[in-house]
């Protein structure tokens, strides 16, 4: 497995990503927004169009996705060649993004403050998340370790201050939903 190339990984991932639009697809998750545009970037959070287009706020959390896989791959697997990490990574990112648009996960969404309306990500922002994932795995590999922890904080900070969420918190509100948080969530973001 380690001698495969990386091309032969590629395709894998290729084949991952396209049976995450295919599972979308049966889900019943329309291919774009259903308004009829594609737009390169969606900034307004509380929109029919957030999650719908090919990019928006919550895409720097998949860029970070990229930087906590590699990270995580590397450290725990590091006898694997990149190509393996690669599509571990693809893999677990593809399984998030059809958790992700399952009712129960939806549903869960729609009780945060500002996932009201939530209704699941169209499939080319879906694939768009996998694919920022790969440009995050992509950077932790090339950049030094301090960078990528950086360049993630930054992203972290951009999305607090800018939609008053972010990975963090998005995670943290798996764990435990704080009033506190949602009041102020509510209060100013777009």
């Amino acid at each position: 497995m380690q001698n495969i190339s990386i091309r032969v990984w590629i395709i894998v991932g290729v084949c991952l990503v396209a049976l995450q639009a295919l599972i979308l697809f049966l889900f019943g998750q329309p291919w774009i927004c259903e308004c009829g545009d594609i737009k390169l970037w969606e900034g307004v959070v509380r929109s029919s169009g957030n999650s719908q287009h090919i990019s928006d706020w919550y895409t720097l959390s998949h860029v970070i996705h990229g930087f906590i896989f590699y990270g995580l791959l590397s450290y725990f697997v590091p006898r694997l060649s990149i190509g393996v990490r690669f599509a571990l990574a693809i893999g677990v990112e593809v399984a998030w993004e059809i958790l992700e648009n399952t009712p129960m996960v939806i549903n869960y969404y729609r009780q945060q403050a500002l996932a009201q309306g939530y209704i699941g990500d169209s499939i080319i922002n879906s694939v768009s998340d996998t694919i920022a994932m790969l440009v995050g795995f992509y950077v932790a590999w090339k950049v030094p370790v301090k960078a990528a922890v950086a360049l993630a904080i930054l992203l972290e900070l951009i999305a607090l201050y800018f939609i008053r969420d972010n990975l963090f918190l998005n995670v943290l509100g798996f764990i435990y939903v704080f009033p506190f948080i949602t009041e102020w969530q509510m209060v100013g973001s777009p």
